[in-house]
Formats: structure tokens, C-alpha cells, sequence
């Protein structure tokens, strides 16, 4: 069961690549007045790489974690700091429920495709219709990964099938200054997923699946689903410990309980399918439907010209009314999930909580 299996080619570059790589961050000419700078920076960059300084600023983990001497990554501990203040926030019966409206779609006037998503429309209807039921709504719109500077959200590196134990709550596969894997968005997402009551998901389907950035989120959230939240007990990346903590894990669900509502469109194929794999992923999590109102797939302009998609939408008022009664839906399955309400079989014990 702890055998760590191991073969892979090496992926470490040799000088002459890692320069090629460094110095494309800085090809405008403008950077050539500073090419001593840049020098020096290549070289402590280099020795960071080759000596693999993943966290280069650390501090004890102290007490209510299972090694209080293991040397935490203060940007870990600052990300876990902001989901525990989001917790408290989500578990305060006196303020009003808060909605995570999710942008899907990475299109923008703002860059290359310049002009506004139909998904920023609905979102927008979707906002509206939040707030004037009494919710407090944080926009968490992922077309700024695709046009704001230095925005990431780095790819899962599947620790979780090397072990859960392996998988930290919050991740802690990044940042990676050693390998320049660094603003990951995810220090901030996870405690705007912690912090809300429901979730609500706007979303295009692009080749029958989710957009890039919706389905890299949606794969860093793996470690809310029975990930490890002491990286002290496995010394951080050891698989040897991880594998060896596995028997008996018992998979907490840190997202357990959030009510979520799905809108999927697309304009010829797939929205049926993605709207499908969307609400099964979310209930996997343990996280409650909304209801049968909450979760739509619809088509707009089907099979119609792209350039005037934004008309047919204009055209299409019931698509934007379906909006609607999911927001409303989602809001009134949220106070019912605060008031104590919980669908059938919700509290019996999972016997495959894999």
C-alpha cells in the first residue's frame, strides 16, 4: 500500500533553457537598460530552481498541528487564516445569505475577443435578481484569467491520487516560487466558495466540456473534498507519509452543505451534457441542488450565426426569465438549508466516501 512508484523522465532544465525561459518575460526593449538587473536576477532565480525553494518563507506550525516544529509556508498559512475567517462569516445566522455567482466564460471586450460574453449578460440578470431578494452577492468572474496581468489559477497536480492525506486543504502545491508558479488565484477562491450559502454557476459550453478556467477551478477543488488540513502530518509533499495516513481517512467535506444552481448554454451542442456533469461534480461534493427550477441548459441561437448572438439573446426574454427563477430558486432553497431544513437522507453516513 506505501510503495511510491517512480520512473517518469526528469523535467530539470539545464541552464541554457531556464535563461531562454526567464529572459521571454522581458523580450520588450524597454527591459534593456536593465540587462545587469536582469542578470542578477537570472541568478538567484536559477539558484532558487536548481535548490528547489518552494516556500522560501516559512514559520513553525506550532500548536493544532500534528508536527508543531514543521516549517509552514507563511502564504499557506495566510490562505488557510482567510478560509477560517470565511467560515466564521458562512456559519453567522445574522447576516443575510450570501450567493457566489460564478462567471464561466472567459470572453471579454477586454481582450482578444473584444466584446462582452453572453454569460456576463445572464450573470448580470442573475446579480440583480440576488440582491433585490435580500442576498449579498460576491462575483467571481474567471474571463480575468484570460485578460488581467498576472492572473492564474495553476493546474491541479493530481496529488489526491497519490493519496488524500497527500492533498492539502487549502492546496499547497503552489505557489512554487522555485518554479515561478506563483499568483494563483485559488488563495482567494477558496474562501469566497467558504464563505457563501449558495453557488451559482453561469457557464457557455466550449467542445462539449467547461471552459479552461471553470474546469481549472473546478479541479483545485479537490482538496475541498476530503483533503488533508495539516501539511504538517505528511512534512508536506511526502508521498511515503501521505500513503501511510490513508487507512481510515475519513474525506471531511469542506464545502458540505452549500445549496448551488447551474445555467449552461450553448449555441449547437453539448449544453445538456455539461449542465449534467456540473450538478453531478457539485453533489459529489456533498453540496445541495437547488431545486428543479435552479438548474437549466438551453440553447441561444442555435445553430445561427455567431456575430449576432448577442440579438438572439436579446430575442430570447425567457432564457433571461429562467435566470431568474434560478436566482430566486437558489435563494429561497438557501434559507431553508439555514433554517435547518435538509433533504432526505442527508445526515445517514456515506459507505464509499471516496
Amino acid at each position: 500500500m506505501t510503495d511510491v512508484r517512480k520512473g517518469m523522465p526528469s523535467v530539470q532544465l539545464e541552464l541554457p533553457a531556464f535563461r531562454q525561459r526567464f529572459f521571454a518575460l522581458f523580450d520588450d526593449p524597454a527591459f534593456e537598460p536593465l540587462a545587469d538587473d536582469l542578470e542578477a536576477a537570472c541568478a538567484v532565480a536559477w539558484d532558487a530552481y536548481t535548490h528547489a525553494r518552494k516556500a522560501p518563507r516559512t514559520a513553525k506550525a506550532g500548536q493544532g498541528f500534528a508536527d508543531p516544529d514543521y516549517d509552514l509556508s507563511i502564504e499557506w498559512r495566510a490562505t488557510r487564516d482567510a478560509i477560517d475567517a470565511a467560515r466564521e462569516r458562512h456559519a453567522d445566522r445574522d447576516r443575510p445569505p450570501r450567493i457566489l455567482v460564478i462567471n464561466g466564460s472567459p470572453r471579454s471586450e477586454h481582450t482578444c475577443p473584444g466584446e462582452m460574453s453572453k454569460t456576463w449578460r445572464l450573470v448580470e440578470r442573475a446579480r440583480s435578481t440576488l440582491e433585490r431578494a435580500g442576498a449579498e452577492c460576491e462575483l467571481l468572474d474567471l474571463s480575468r484569467l484570460a485578460s488581467e496581468y498576472g492572473r492564474h489559477i495553476h493546474p491541479c497536480k493530481a496529488c489526491f491520487s497519490t493519496s488524500p492525506a497527500l492533498c492539502h486543504w487549502p492546496c499547497s502545491c503552489y505557489p512554487n516560487h522555485a518554479l515561478a508558479q506563483v499568483n494563483d488565484w485559488m488563495a482567494d477562491i477558496y474562501p469566497m466558495w467558504v464563505a457563501a450559502h449558495g453557488i451559482m454557476i453561469v457557464t457557455p459550453v466550449h467542445w462539449y466540456q467547461a471552459p479552461t478556467g471553470l474546469k481549472a477551478m473546478l479541479d483545485r477543488l479537490v482538496c475541498a473534498d476530503g483533503g488533508n488540513p495539516d501539511p504538517s502530518s505528511t512534512h508536506g509533499k511526502d508521498a511515503e507519509r501521505a500513503k501511510k495516513l490513508e487507512d481510515g481517512w475519513p474525506y471531511p467535506r469542506h464545502l458540505q452543505g452549500r445549496v448551488f444552481s447551474v445555467i449552461v448554454h450553448g449555441d449547437s451542442a453539448g449544453a445538456d451534457s455539461l449542465r449534467r456533469s456540473l450538478h453531478d461534480l457539485l453533489a459529489d461534493m456533498h453540496l445541495q441542488p437547488a431545486g428543479r427550477s435552479a438548474i437549466v441548459d438551453r440553447y441561444i441561437g442555435y445553430y445561427r450565426p455567431y456575430a449576432t448572438s448577442h440579438e438572439d439573446l436579446d430575442a430570447d426574454q425567457a432564457m433571461f426569465a429562467e435566470v431568474e427563477n434560478a436566482a430566486l430558486t437558489l435563494t429561497e432553497a438557501v434559507e431553508r438549508y439555514r433554517s435547518g431544513e435538509r433533504e432526505a437522507g442527508d445526515d445517514l453516513p456515506d459507505p464509499r466516501p471516496k
